[in-house]
């Protein structure tokens, strides 16, 4: 059962990154106004904010106040709006839906869509300049959403991704595509926060980081089961899409008991590197469970 804490937590801070969005997007008004619609229209289309959260879950832990995280929880959220955006147009995954609205370029047109996604990136890295900590902080998170993102993150996860239809990956395979695809821009939700106050060669800073490696998996676990076993409704995208697709995924290498199984050592992994620390863990933890037991 999600704690109660945990929703007042999700509720506030949810609230927290869609205003902190909500201001710093241009205004729908302001020339080229079709292009900054369709940023605001897929930025604020709602969604589960899992990286944001996670931003200010390792703040609360290390007594980083929300306010200096604010430039960091946006720009990962840009980030991953600008990915969702490309992920649905044709020449990718082709999905016409997402959050249960029509996907960018149906509810405006591909070149909107690209260029949208293309502005969000951009976005992302000026949000970036705006944290009040040393510039040399300010680079090393610049410098971690940037590879986290790039060819040796997420783009480089969704090419592999791309390159593997009507193919059998091994699970090392699969999980090495899905810790870029997915798994890195959730780890740099946590380790751009981690690294404001740790070296990276720090055991805090190293557990921090497996630990959102392991929720990283974990979610896209969850997200192959649900893929299969819920409904379009209820995710607000296409049900069924991977398989269709002939796509690689942890229930066609494993079935679905499996899945689930792995699912629940991830999470059970991830808690377990939270040991390390004595308090302000809760947060964390409850996400963590969110990952694997989230029905959308």
């Amino acid at each position: 059962m999600t704690s109660a804490t945990f929703l007042q937590f999700q509720h506030s801070n949810v609230r927290r990154i869609e205003a902190a969005l909500d201001e710093l997007l241009p205004n729908e008004r302001l020339l080229p106004t079709q292009l900054h619609t369709a940023m605001r229209y897929s930025t604020l289309a709602g969604g589960k904010r899992i990286r944001a959260l996670l931003v200010y879950a390792t703040g609360e832990l290390l007594k980083i106040t929300p306010s200096t995280l604010d430039p960091i929880a946006c720009a990962v959220e840009l980030i991953h709006a600008y990915s969702l955006i490309h992920d649905d147009l044709p020449a990718m995954d082709d999905d016409d839906l997402r959050r249960g609205k029509a996907s960018c370029h149906r509810a405006f047109d591909e070149a909107t869509a690209i260029l949208a996604g293309d502005a969000l990136q951009a976005l992302a890295f000026t949000s970036l300049t705006q944290l009040n900590t040393s510039s040399d902080q300010a680079i090393a998170c610049i410098e971690t959403l940037s590879n986290a993102s790039g060819s040796e993150g997420m783009v480089g996860g969704q090419a592999i991704d791309l390159i593997s239809t009507n193919t059998q990956l091994s699970l090392e395979q699969l999980e090495n595509m899905h810790e870029l695809k997915t798994g890195a821009l959730i780890s740099a939700s946590v380790t751009m926060v981690a690294q404001l106050q740790f070296d990276k060669t720090s055991n805090q800073y190293q557990q921090l980081e497996k630990f959102a490696r392991c929720i990283g998996l974990a979610f896209q676990v969850q997200d192959d089961i649900l893929d299969e076993t819920a409904t379009t409704e209820s995710l607000g995208k296409t049900q069924g899409k991977d398989k269709q697709a002939s796509k690689p995924t942890y229930l066609s290498l494993m079935g679905l008991e499996k899945s689930q199984q792995l699912a629940s050592n991830l999470y059970k992994e991830a808690v377990h590197c939270l040991a390390k620390f004595d308090e302000h863990t809760d947060n964390l933890r409850d996400i963590a469970k969110f990952t694997v037991a989230r029905s959308v």
